[in-house]
Parts: C-alpha cells; structure tokens; sequence
C-alpha cells in the first residue's frame, strides 16, 4: 500500500514537472514583447541660430596723457580712479619760465606794430609827394619794401606770440576724453620732458565697451555657403545682436551689436577677430574681462531640431540619434548636428521630416529592437 502511494505521488511530480515545460518552452517560442519608449517627431520649423564665441572686452577709447612742454609738475589735480571730462585739468606744470616767454613775445608783438604805424606813415607821405613829382620812383619803391617788411615782421612776432600761448596753456596738461583715469606714474616735483615715451596717466571710456571675439574661419565659411545658399537668412540687415555672458555666468543686461568682422586669418590659431560694441552705462563691464558672447548669425525657416538627450555621441566624436522605423524597430542614424538655442541641436543632415526620434528609454534598446513608442511633449524636454 505504501509503494503504491509513493508511485503515484512520483508520478504526478512529474507530470507537473511536464506541464511547468512545456509552458515555459511555449512562451520562449512566442512574439518578442515591444519595448516601451518616448519620442519626438522631427518637423521643420523656424529657429534663429546663434554661435557662442570667447572674447574679451576691451576700452572703447583709451588716450595716454603725455606733457607736451616740459617743466616740473606743481600739481596734481584729480583723483586716482576717478570719472573725469573731457578738457578737465589733471596736472599742472610750472608756468614761470612760459609766462615769461609769453610776455616777451607780446612786446615784440607791440614793438612790431608800432615798427610798421610808423612805416606805413611814411609810406603815405611818400605816395603823396609822389604825385607832385617830389620824390624819386627808387624812393617810393624803397619805402613800399620796408612797409611790406614791416608787415611781414609783425606778422613773425604775432605767431610768435601765438606758440607762447599754445606753451603757456600746455603747462596745464587735461584730459583728452572723457572716462575713468587711473594711477598717476608721477608725483609732484617730477621734471617732465615734451612727448615722452612714458604717459603720466590713461583715461579708458567704458561706455559703450568694445568686445573682441575670435571664430575659427571654417566656421565663418559655413555659415557664408548657407547663407548664400539660401537655408539661412540673415537676422538683421543692420548687424547682428549678441548677448553677453560674464565670468560668473551671469548675463550682461543690454544687448549688443557686431560691429565689423576681419578680414585676415590669424596664421597661429585659423581664427577670425570679430568686434561688438556694448551699451555700458552701468559700468558692469570692465576692460580685460574675459566673456562668451551669444552670436545671431542667421534664421533657418526649415529647421530640424531635437533634444540634446536624443543625441549620443560615437567614440570618434560622431553624432547619432535612435529613429523608430515604420516597423516600430530601432535604427542607428548618423547625423550632422550644430547647437541651437533651448539645449536642442539643429540636425543638418542624416535626418528626414516626419521620423520618429526616441528621446526616452535610449538606454534599453538596441538597434534592431521592436519598440512601443509614445510621443512627448518637446517643450518638456527642452526645459529639463
């Protein structure tokens, strides 16, 4: 009796042991299921393309202050660091010496006036005799030189008289324009030559400020054949409009303008210089910082953009996207991409209007997978 209960209990294990198989063999044999992923569709829309470049700012207007006569600076009349105006005295030199001079050459001025009065009244008398026949023709030839040489002499002194006022007003040395000055590399007592090699002070103009930017050539270059080709258009007839990024990430209030592109690539970095002019009148900007401008080249009327998580990047650098077929399978596409505003790229090329971009659940395919795909909201992503 125990055999028999012990045969029979043997037998039904194995016969649930059978049917546990072969439905674990039948479901192995059955359809592969779909792997669920979000996506976007691909369609062309109307996006302004702009380029980030490195720069620096650099003074609107810079002018070295140099003495123009020479003599001791009595002086000094501004305050380092300050705002100062065009025409504002900053020092002043010992005068005496150009004084002196200037009054020398007044008096030659009254001397050669009075030289030529006395002239010209002889010359009068001389020409009225004349007409009598009371004087000879070689007399009133004489006396019409010596009028003509005394003019000309009270012309010498009066110019002479003007280059000791220009030197007088020169020992007042002030500012060429207006803006902030900085230290004094002089003192008071100091003997200063005319036009020396070493100025005794810069004013630099901060508002408006220059930024000079640098863009590789290949890159003007492409941006040229598209723009001639007509898949951009061009933003501004009157220059393009940058934005500015600071050192600390922060971005520069007022929009600025290009102002000119070179013309010459450096032969050391294949680099082209590019200058825009900044509204500064907060004083925020600074000569010598180092900034990223945002660069509107073009307006593409047809782009395609996606996300910049749909794009993976090969080994070798290489752009690819995961496309769904019109099978719902995965396939691995290699595509041209340049940045664009809102962390998207613009694709341009390696990728059709209408097709299917997974952005979501990369990473549990594979191409050749069969997938579910729903479609995302785009607006999502490019916040996230």
């Amino acid at each position: 009796m125990t055999m028999l209960r012990i045969t029979g209990l043997v037998s039904l294990v194995m016969a649930v042991a059978a049917s546990c198989g072969c439905g674990s063999s039948g479901q192995a044999g059955g359809a592969e299921a779909a792997v669920p992923v979000g996506i976007i569709v691909a369609q062309p829309q109307r996006t302004e393309i702009t380029t980030q470049l490195p720069g620096r700012t650099v003074a609107f207007r810079i002018a070295q202050v140099r003495p123009q006569v020479s003599g001791i600076i009595q002086r000094r009349l501004f305050t380092e660091g300050a705002l100062v105006t065009a025409g504002q005295p900053l020092y002043q030199l010992d005068a005496a010496p150009y004084q002196a001079a200037f009054d020398s050459a007044q008096a030659q001025v009254a001397s050669a006036d009075a030289n030529e009065m006395t002239v010209r009244l002889k010359h009068d008398r001389y020409l009225k005799l004349a007409s009598a026949g009371d004087v000879s023709q070689q007399d009133r030839d004489d006396i019409t030189a010596n009028l003509r040489q005394a003019e000309a002499q009270q012309s010498v002194a009066r110019a002479a008289l003007e280059a000791a006022r220009i030197n007088l007003g020169y020992t007042r040395i002030v500012a060429p324009i207006s803006g902030r000055i900085g230290t004094s590399a002089f003192t008071e007592g100091a003997l200063v030559t005319a036009n020396q090699d070493a100025p005794l002070t810069t004013v630099q103009q901060y508002s408006p400020m220059y930024v000079d930017l640098t863009q590789s050539a290949a890159e003007v270059l492409r941006l040229r054949q598209q723009l001639e080709a007509g898949s951009l258009a061009r933003v501004d007839a009157n220059g393009a409009s940058v934005r500015l990024q600071l050192e600390d990430g922060s971005v520069h209030g007022e929009t600025g303008r290009l102002e000119f592109t070179g013309v010459t690539e450096s032969e050391s970095t294949g680099a082209i210089t590019l200058r825009a002019v900044f509204p500064n009148a907060r004083g925020t900007l600074l000569p010598g910082m180092y900034v990223r401008a945002l660069l509107a080249v073009g307006v593409a009327h047809a782009a395609l953009l996606v996300p910049q998580q749909a794009v993976s990047r090969t080994a070798r650098g290489d752009a690819t996207v995961l496309v769904v077929n019109a099978g719902n399978h995965v396939e691995l596409r290699d595509v041209q991409v340049e940045a664009a505003p809102d962390n998207q790229w613009r694709v341009l090329a390696g990728l059709n209007a209408g097709e299917r971009i997974i952005v979501q659940g990369q990473q549990k395919v594979r191409p050749g997978d069969a997938v579910s795909a729903t479609v995302v909201d785009p607006a999502t992503l490019s916040r996230g």
